[in-house]
């Protein structure tokens, strides 16, 4: 079982990054010529340092080559390489152990999210500290739909919940969030309730959804719902146990 416990955010000097961008890969040889520069094209918009974190979950595909090529082009590009394939929840903490900025986004590297809502989540990180993204029209085969839906409930109704697609892991969110997140393998799934436990302002807001353009998707039907209950039991005794006081004197 994979452990991961990120609490090296405290201490850490993000120097002049701003933004940090953190996008587990594992075979998008594909897509990431296409996905690098429409992202980069958003971000330097911003008009505010950033920094782009890959992180190669043991690609079999060119998908590092690709991402070495990109940084000698674009200086903001960073990349960690896995010896094996860990997963996507591995894959995201080790890229949020690097990452610099007070700000941190988190996104798929297969072209179905679109870069250009980074500016509208960001206006919503005003006033919340993570806002996660709904694929309010999924375009997804019909199973993946249905089965989504699905899901989702159930996970609402066991975790008494109102997050309406915790698979999307497109998100934004503040660098003081992580701060006493545990993470274990899939939990990266749940992070908006794990949030919401520390004590976070979370919404949660429609986002563009693009079909798969390259490439097949890493997840089956069977092989995620069955993974997700699992993880679900885990956060619904995580919450019921949860140890939570309010101090109001003390001498």
């Amino acid at each position: 079982m994979l452990y991961c416990q990120i609490n090296d955010f405290k201490d850490k000097d993000n120097g002049m990054i701003e933004i940090s961008v953190v996008i587990p890969v594992f075979n998008e040889e594909e897509n990431l010529p296409v996905l690098i520069p429409q992202l980069y094209g958003v971000l330097e918009k911003l008009k505010k340092p950033f920094e782009i974190i890959f992180v190669d979950d043991g690609s079999r595909d060119e998908s590092r080559n690709i991402i070495k090529e990109a940084s000698l082009h674009y200086p903001q590009i960073h990349m960690i390489g896995f010896k094996e394939n860990c997963g996507e929840t591995a894959a995201t903490d080790a890229g949020l152990r690097e990452a610099k900025g007070g700000i941190i986004i988190t996104m798929d590297a297969d072209l179905q999210n679109d870069p250009n809502d980074i500016p509208i989540m960001l206006e919503y990180l005003k006033e919340y500290d993570m806002v996660t993204g709904w694929r309010q029209t999924r375009e997804d085969s019909w199973i993946k739909r249905i089965t989504s839906k699905i899901a989702n409930k159930i996970r609402n109704w066991l975790s008494n919940e109102s997050i309406r697609d915790s698979g999307c892991t497109f998100r934004v969110f503040r660098r003081e969030c992580l701060k006493n997140i545990k993470l274990f393998k899939g939990m990266h799934r749940f992070m908006p309730t794990l949030f919401r436990m520390e004590g976070f302002r979370v919404i949660e807001i429609p986002i563009t959804h693009h079909p798969r353009r390259f490439g097949v998707s890493k997840y089956t039907t069977l092989n995620r719902m069955w993974s997700s209950f699992i993880d679900l039991l885990a956060v619904r005794w995580m919450k019921k146990r949860y140890i939570n006081f309010n101090i109001d004197e003390r001498i």
